[in-house]
């Protein structure tokens, strides 16, 4: 993808969603190693991601990790890949690894389905402040 250097991962987030927003500033938070950028789900490379890759947003309400060279990873996985990455104690919660797919991905959609509800929405996408505008395309 265009404008996404290879040692970068990109997380594309639901931008009104207060959750995920709250997700983004903890990740941000906890990236020491500067692997991720961000962009949310209705932003043009979200939407590009999304056509590209032929994901049915009906199907999959989630959180997307893009890798250049590995494509797209939803849901539990996802969240599992960012969170290895990132800074200690965050990082312990790769050991849910071994926990089957299909029960992560139960309590995933279970939280993702009912987002709104339990943390609210905005009416428009976040906009990064200046300093963390970089970590954003």
């Amino acid at each position: 993808m265009k404008g996404i250097p290879n040692h970068n991962k990109l997380i594309l987030f639901d931008g009104v969603c207060n959750l995920c927003n709250s997700s983004v500033q903890y990740i941000i938070r906890r990236d020491k190693s500067n692997i991720f950028l961000f962009a949310p789900l209705q932003s043009d490379i979200g939407k590009k991601i999304i056509n590209d890759y032929h994901i049915d947003t009906e199907q999959t309400d989630s959180i997307l990790l893009y890798e250049t060279k590995k494509g797209v990873t939803s849901k539990s996985l996802a969240a599992l890949k960012i969170a290895s990455k990132l800074s200690f104690p965050t990082n312990l919660l790769s050991i849910c690894f071994i926990i089957p797919p299909f029960i992560r991905n139960w309590v995933y959609n279970h939280v993702a389905k009912n987002r709104y509800r339990w943390f609210g929405k905005k009416e428009q996408c976040m906009i990064p402040s200046p300093e963390l505008e970089s970590k954003f395309i």
